[in-house]
């Protein structure tokens, strides 16, 4: 077998061990959750009569080990459950909830990113001098203050004051496209401001481990342009590294957009996550939890891939 598939293979066989992990680990962290579900439904008054027949009736009287691999049969068959509290299909309810949060990941991503991949070159280009010094002072800043603060800050100032966009970022389908982008302004600000520095940051130290390369030196003696240096010939090999952080960030705008979500209000899957964990809605926050192991799992394996292929010595073994 050719050595990248191989380890491509390899990367695939772990990244699917990681999922089992990580949905094993899932459900021991549910069931050490505080609180009764079944208490939840009926409420203090309910006897221990009834608060017995709906723990026998949702299956919460069964050993974990058979509730732990009946569910995981349930999810292997493209069946997330039902949620307790409602009895609505989980996987209906987390449709809508988890497109809002690629959507809003999306645009996130579709900003910060070439953003931070420009920065970091104009870093390079200008290292040490004022421009690097303000990029890397305002980007550290950004990533300093905690993503709720940022929130309430633009709120503040963009929202209130200012009138721009809306402090609420509710969308439902009925609204335009142009209307959806209005209302996810600010928490793509927000998430822009947290996840741009360490890019922009990685992208200049990956650029500036290169540029001390000897083929860096001979582009320079045939009169190439700085930025043309930087951007056509360090750049392309110092992808692998970039490539690595820049995944973890995508990662993090869908798995991490928890607190965003909560204090927009956004109808995405970090709010229905946290409202159904106050309710001790136990499939659901399974359900949640699973989808984001596998989406940052994925995003691992992703930049586990590009940077297999970026390795000039596994494309062209001796």
């Amino acid at each position: 077998m050719h050595p990248i598939l191989k380890l491509i293979a390899q990367r695939l066989a772990l990244s699917i061990l990681l999922l089992f992990a990580a949905s094993a680990l899932i459900f021991v962290g549910t069931q050490i959750l505080p609180g009764d579900v079944a208490q939840s439904i009926l409420g203090q008054s309910a006897t221990e009569q009834s608060l017995a027949n709906l723990r026998e009736e949702l299956g919460l009287n069964e050993p974990a080990l058979t509730r732990y691999f009946s569910w995981l049969g349930g999810v292997m068959h493209g069946d997330l459950g039902t949620a307790l509290t409602n009895g609505a299909d989980i996987a209906t309810s987390l449709g809508s909830r988890l497109s809002n949060t690629m959507f809003l990941a999306f645009w996130a991503a579709f900003i910060s990113v070439p953003l931070a991949i420009f920065l970091g070159l104009l870093s390079v280009r200008y290292r040490d001098r004022w421009p690097d010094k303000l990029i890397s002072a305002v980007t550290l800043t950004s990533i300093s203050i905690p993503e709720f603060l940022i929130s309430y800050i633009l709120m503040y100032f963009v929202s209130v004051k200012l009138g721009w966009f809306s402090s609420v970022a509710m969308i439902n389908d009925s609204m335009s496209f142009g209307e959806k982008l209005s209302a996810i302004a600010l928490p793509v600000i927000v998430l822009t401001l947290v996840v741009l520095a360490q890019m922009m940051r990685m992208t200049r130290a990956a650029i500036l481990n290169v540029m001390q390369s000897a083929y860096i030196e001979t582009a320079e003696l045939k009169g190439l342009s700085s930025f043309n240096v930087i951007a056509k010939h360090a750049f392309p090999n110092a992808i692998s590294p970039i490539v690595n952080v820049v995944m973890l960030n995508l990662a993090y705008l869908v798995v991490g957009v928890v607190v965003v979500e909560v204090v927009f209000v956004y109808p995405g899957m970090g709010q229905y996550l946290v409202d159904h964990v106050s309710k001790r809605d136990v499939p659901v926050v399974q359900a949640c939890g699973l989808i984001f192991a596998a989406v940052y799992i994925g995003l691992n394996l992703v930049a586990d891939v590009v940077s297999i292929l970026a390795n000039p010595k596994l494309r062209h073994p001796k």
